[in-house]
């Protein structure tokens, strides 16, 4: 008979199994056995697989002897196989205690040997000595193996939780404290980064995890893009952030306008008291007054006039940044990119946001990524990928922790309905979703036409759906105002201008929604089922406007109904999976609305109505009430 088990080695390279790996169902030969990893780093397994004669003879033993066919040989037999057990014991242990359990396992079968060839005691008696559950655990740990054969090895990484659960907050440090004058006569000045620590205790109070800085580092001059993009830049104008480099510095370098790394280090340590991680930009790429530029000119593309090229995804034109050349440095690149990363990790970020990865030569992200998680597996990172879904999953693959997705432009039910089961299912295994509601680049038109009720509905179906989620600053305040019609920038975007707002009206609805929010990121805390992305279920419903869905974990159960449709109440009958549900087939049992406080009784079937983007977020317990 066959006999397999696991083992499981640490990242400090301590073994542990084999783990008994056991039949899944009846006459099927697919095998199954559950092993726990206990910290971060880069864990190992492999499966070992042997002839197991211990097994094969319990199964004989078991038919023979209460027939009394070979009684006296078949327990000699048997007592043959648990002295070679117990001699197998006699190999030296690693530690003490590991030497004490060993020999009170090797006493036990060697006691159990004597029972077998006993003629004294019924053969029955010695049969259910051989087959005690206790034998039967020391033979799990110290099994008697013929013909052992060994897998290759399969590596598994672990990361922290934050990888997989979290809410983030992203904003601009140089708009929170700015100063504008209304009437133009003096020049706007910057925020800093001791201004904008004043504002980590209003994120905090919303109860975010994650406070996420776009660039902080200095901006270029040349080709400075102007307020909305624009190609002229006045002199009072700041640029875009990821316009990179000056003669003040490149990527490990501060804005002076924004202080100094001791107030980056007062800013880091200020969001670790309130709770908050900092997560920092890392854009490759550079501004053409970047050091890089001079130093290293074998970095950019040269274009047949002599001049280096610019950014461009036809037909957008970035003038002002420019892109790197990863053909003819690779190893440059590579150490340079190791050298800012571990700068600012010295300096308390363990997570950053990568700006279009998929650009990049895909074996240096591979390189670098493990690079860092060699030594700091505590490290996230994650993709800024609005790229074809091949391409997503291959960087998920080779070491991003987390992606942005094509949440922002799925909408309707169908399409969340679709999408969502495709993250919850195919790619769950490998890439960990991350729902940011809004961007600095993206105001889908869902949240230009619909009001605070948009606002409302996204903000739910990103906390709900996914376990990570996030907000650009001006979700809160409903901010709505495109460019242009059929744009997805934003009117006055904060990527070429400085953006102080009034946070006292993201308190007060239908100007704000502060508190939902707030509300939310409670809910997600108090509920597990949340943190989770593959205990996704949905349910149907008889109208389209709506979406049901559930969430499960162990005896924690959440039921969300939203009603999509931003401008008018709508009414529907939700049919639910009982079981999805944990409840009993034909009974009815209790949904507790987290957002209002109030119970109804449900069952299989059950009426709604909801205004414009609202939603229920239900806590099922079983029972009425």
């Amino acid at each position: 008979m066959l006999g397999a088990g696991v083992v499981l080695a640490a990242p400090d390279g301590k073994r542990s199994g084999p783990v008994p790996m056991h039949e899944l169902a009846p006459g099927t030969d697919r095998l199954g056995a559950e092993v726990t990893v206990t910290a971060e780093g880069r864990w190992h397994f492999y499966v070992a697989a042997w002839r197991d004669p211990v097994a094969q003879w319990r199964h004989d033993a078991e038919i023979k002897v209460p027939r009394g066919q070979d009684v006296e040989l078949t327990l000699g037999d048997g007592a043959l196989l648990f002295a070679r057990a117990a001699r197998s014991m006699l190999a030296p242990a690693r530690t003490k205690d590991e030497a004490r359990r060993k020999e009170q396992a090797r006493n036990r079968l060697l006691s159990l040997v004597e029972r077998l060839t006993d003629p004294g005691i019924p053969p029955w008696d010695r049969l259910a000595a051989a087959i005690d559950p206790e034998i039967s655990e020391i033979l799990a740990a110290y099994p008697v193996r013929d013909r052992l054969t060994r897998s290759k090895r399969y590596e598994v990484v672990v990361h922290r939780e934050r990888a997989l659960y979290g809410a983030w907050y992203e904003f601009f440090p140089r708009s929170e404290g700015a100063q504008i004058d209304p009437l133009g006569e003096r020049d706007p000045m910057s925020g800093t980064l001791r201004t904008a620590a004043k504002g980590l205790q209003r994120i905090a109070d919303m109860g975010f995890d994650v406070v996420y800085l776009p660039p902080i580092h200095p901006i270029g001059s040349t080709f400075r893009k102007g307020r909305n993009n624009t190609l002229l830049a006045q002199p009072s104008d700041p640029g875009s952030p990821w316009g990179i480099g000056s003669p003040a510095g490149g990527h490990d370098a501060i804005h002076p306008d924004l202080g100094t790394i001791d107030d980056f280090d007062a800013f880091v340590a200020h969001a670790r008291e309130l709770g908050l991680e900092v997560a920092l930009d890392f854009a490759l790429q550079t501004s053409p007054d970047h050091p890089w530029v001079s130093e290293h000119p074998e970095w950019f593309n040269k274009r047949s006039d002599g001049s280096i090229a610019y950014a461009e995804n036809p037909p957008k034109k970035y003038q002002d940044i420019y892109p790197i050349n990863f053909d003819n440095d690779l190893d440059g690149l590579y150490r340079e990119t190791v050298r800012i990363l571990r700068h600012w990790m010295n300096h308390g970020v363990r997570i950053f946001r990568v700006d279009n990865p998929h650009t990049k030569a895909l074996p240096f992200w591979e390189r670098v990524l493990g690079d860092i998680a060699r030594t700091d597996p505590d490290v996230i990172f994650l993709a800024e990928a609005f790229t074809r879904p091949a391409m997503m999953r291959t960087l998920a693959m080779i070491g991003f922790h987390q992606s942005y997705t094509y949440f922002t432009w799925r909408n309707t039910a169908a399409e969340l309905t679709g999408y969502l089961t495709e993250l919850s299912t195919v790619t769950a295994p490998f890439l960990r979703p991350n729902f940011f509601a809004n961007t600095p680049d993206i105001l889908h038109e869902y949240l230009q036409h619909g009001g605070p009720p948009a606002f409302c509905a996204r903000a739910v179906l990103a906390a709900t759906l996914s376990p990570t989620w996030g907000i650009y600053s001006g979700f809160e305040l409903c901010e709505n105002v495109p460019l242009r019609p059929g744009s997805e920038e934003y009117m006055d975007s904060e990527k070429y201008q400085y953006r102080p707002r009034d946070w006292a009206a993201a308190q007060l609805w239908p100007t704000g929604i502060a508190s939902l929010i707030t509300r939310l990121n409670s809910i997600r805390r108090d509920h597990p089922a949340l943190h989770w992305l593959r205990n996704l279920r949905f349910h149907h419903v008889d109208q389209p406007e709506f979406l049901c869905f559930s969430k499960r974990a162990g005896t924690d159960t959440v039921l969300v109904v939203v009603n999509l449709d931003p401008h008018q109440p709508r009414e529907a009958t939700t049919w639910l999976d009982i079981a999805a549900l944990g409840q009993e087939a034909g009974g009815e049992f209790t949904v507790t609305d987290e957002l209002t406080g109030e119970s109804y009784r449900w069952g299989q079937a059950n009426y709604v109505r909801l205004d414009p983007g609202m939603a229920h977020i239900f806590a099922v317990t079983p029972g009425t009430p």
